[in-house]
C-alpha cells in the first residue's frame, strides 16, 4: 500500500472535497482519499499494483479540478 499526498486547484467548497473524494474512491486501487479544503490537499492511499499515480491525477483531473506542480 502506497500513500501520497497532492495538492489540488480549484477546490472551493465542500463539494469540491466530496467530488474528488468521490472520483478517487470510485477508481480501482484506491483505498481512501481524503481532501482537505484549507490545505489543498488530497491524501490518498492506494495499491500501486493496481493504480499508478499518474492514473490518480488524471481522476482528479476529469473530475474537474488542476493537480498543483
Amino acid at each position: 500500500m502506497e500513500r501520497v499526498e497532492i495538492r489540488v486547484d480549484g477546490m472551493t467548497c465542500g463539494g469540491c472535497v466530496n467530488s474528488i473524494q468521490n472520483a478517487l474512491t470510485n477508481r480501482d486501487g484506491v483505498t481512501s482519499a481524503a481532501a482537505d479544503l484549507d490545505s489543498s490537499l488530497v491524501v490518498i492511499e492506494f495499491d500501486s499494483g493496481v493504480i499508478q499515480q499518474d492514473a490518480i491525477e488524471q481522476a482528479i483531473v476529469d473530475a474537474g479540478f488542476s493537480v498543483a506542480a
